[in-house]
């Protein structure tokens, strides 16, 4: 029998047993980071460079990308070593530490979402309170609350799920260090029950944001339906909707993930949906709030070439 004080590793789950397909999914894997890292990036850049953007939307979108880097940047590169190098441990110590960043940022993450969502409520709903209900004061509160959100929820399940005696072996059948693998190598009857409870806390929380989140959608659609102008109402919903659809895709597999009964469980379904709710987000996010900012896509066009016109002069000039 082992325990977690004298276990040195983990085995994560093998994204496919050929290599062709292996490196498939490094260079899959790969492209999402990419991605990810560039679009975050021009955001971040943009954000922090254009004064017509320091407004609330853009103070969020700016701590919403810091979120997305930091949820890619804590699973997918150590999915990629694993699937170039065709190995799959993981140290005790590399799995508490991603577990925990993880956590970190997805729950930052989620609460930004909710705090966006009350954002685009007050603009669209109550445009004359926009700037009492949304001061800079009271942002970097809420900003402030989302981080430590995500801080406490980190801290209180990685404390609870690594203080478990495991003695079911090692392997976690999962991509990368999440709750419920770790779960199932527990020997402890009343520590399992004591995370599961802060697991259904937890998703409780979630689905209460989530029905917020709703809620706001709805009157906002109800707003927005009495606007005159067809292409207002097209520019609301284009960008409302898919604002809805990433919120629900990330809420109802992260959901799903954490309380979907064991008889129903399967490693290629527990697969997809970890990915559906820790990969896909965060980086679709940045095209689907960020990118189709009009001030923000004019922002970025603008540092793009403002840097083109740089070079071309320092090219010139050194000839």
């Amino acid at each position: 029998m082992s325990n977690s004080s004298s276990m040195a590793q983990f085995l994560l789950l093998a994204l496919a047993d050929r290599r062709e397909l292996q490196l498939l999914h490094f260079w899959l894997f790969l492209a999402i980071s990419l991605a990810a890292l560039l679009a975050n990036g021009l955001i971040l850049s943009a954000v922090a460079c254009d004064h017509h953007l320091h407004t609330p939307m853009g103070f969020f979108l700016l701590n919403l990308s810091l979120t997305d880097l930091g949820c890619i940047c804590t699973t997918v590169p150590k999915a990629m070593h694993n699937s170039l190098w065709d190995t799959t441990t993981i140290s005790y110590a590399g799995c508490a530490a991603q577990l925990f960043f993880f956590f970190f940022f997805l729950g930052a993450e989620f609460s930004l979402l909710t705090i966006m969502c009350y954002d685009r409520y007050v603009a669209i709903c109550k445009p004359l309170h926009y700037g009492t209900l949304l001061g800079s004061r009271a942002c970097a509160h809420m900003a402030a609350a989302a981080w430590a959100t995500g801080f406490l929820y980190s801290l209180l399940h990685t404390a609870s799920t690594f203080s478990l005696p495991l003695c079911q072996g090692n392997a976690l059948g999962q991509f990368f260090c999440e709750i419920p693998a770790i779960l199932k190598l527990s020997c402890s009857h009343s520590g399992y029950l004591r995370e599961l409870g802060l697991i259904v806390v937890s998703v409780c929380l979630g689905f209460g944001c989530f029905i917020f989140i709703v809620f706001s959608y709805v009157q906002i659609f109800k707003a927005v339906l009495r606007i005159p102008s067809q292409q207002g109402r097209h520019k609301a919903f284009s960008t409302c909707l898919p604002h809805l659809a990433v919120v629900s895709l990330f809420a109802s597999t992260g959901i799903f993930a954490y309380l979907k009964p064991p008889s129903i469980s399967s490693p290629s379904l527990d697969l997809v949906v970890s990915v559906l709710y820790s990969v896909v987000p965060p980086a679709l996010n940045p095209f689907i709030y960020s990118l189709r900012n009009q001030e923000l896509k004019d922002a970025l066009r603008k540092m793009m070439t403002g840097c083109f016109s740089g070079a071309i002069k320092c090219l010139f000039s050194g000839v």
